[in-house]
C-alpha cells in the first residue's frame, strides 16, 4: 500500500487518509492515530504540508509511527512549509502588506477551518533531526517530488516554499 496522508485528490497507485471525509477519502482519521493500519503495511507514506498542523510534542510520536507503517527500505515523502524561506519573504523590502499577509498564512496556516492552523515552524535541520530520531535513515532534501500537484511544488513570489524531504526507513 501507498498511504497519501492529508489527500483529496485520487491516484490510482494511492490510498488516502484524511481527518476530513471526503468523496475520494480511503481512511478518515488523525495523523496521530494509526493504529488501525498494520506495522509494515506501505511501501510509501506521502504528507504535504500536513505535520505542521500538530503540536511539536506530537510530532515525534507521529513520525515514529509512520516508521512502523512503512516496511523495510519504505519510503517518506515530506513536505512543509520552509520556515526559512518564508521568513526572507515576509522580511523581503519590497513586500507590501498584501504580501506580507499571503506569507504569514503560509506559516501559519490560511485558517479557513478548524484543522487549518499551523503548530510548528520546520528549518531543514529541524525535520531532519526528527527524522533521523524516528529511525529513518538516508534524509535527503529534494526540489520536487513529481508525484502529486500540490503545495509541494507552489512557488508565489517566484520561490519555492516547502521544505521537501525524503527518508527511507
Amino acid at each position: 500500500m501507498k498511504l497519501h496522508i492529508g489527500g483529496t485528490v485520487p491516484h490510482p497507485e494511492w490510498q488516502i487518509l484524511n481527518v476530513t471525509p471526503g468523496p475520494h477519502v480511503d481512511h478518515v482519521g488523525d495523523l496521530r492515530e494509526l493504529k488501525d493500519f498494520a506495522s509494515g503495511c506501505a511501501s510509501a507514506v506521502y504528507l504535504s504540508h500536513v505535520l505542521e498542523h500538530l503540536p511539536l510534542a506530537d510530532v515525534a510520536p507521529a513520525l515514529a509511527e509512520l516508521a512502523r507503517l512503512l516496511e523495510p527500505g519504505g519510503l517518506l515523502y515530506v513536505s512543509v512549509p520552509d520556515l526559512e524561506t518564508l521568513c526572507r519573504l515576509y522580511l523581503h523590502p519590497q513586500a507590501d502588506a498584501a504580501m506580507r499577509l499571503h506569507v504569514m498564512r503560509m506559516m501559519f496556516g490560511g485558517q479557513v477551518d478548524a484543522h487549518d492552523f499551523h503548530c510548528v515552524g520546520f528549518d531543514e535541520a529541524l525535520l531532519r533531526r526528527l527524522l533521523v530520531a524516528a529511525g529513518f535513515l538516508d534524509v535527503r532534501r529534494v526540489a520536487s517530488f513529481g508525484l502529486f500537484a500540490d503545495t509541494s511544488d507552489f512557488r508565489p513570489y517566484g520561490v519555492a516554499i516547502s521544505l521537501n524531504v525524503v527518508a527511507r526507513k
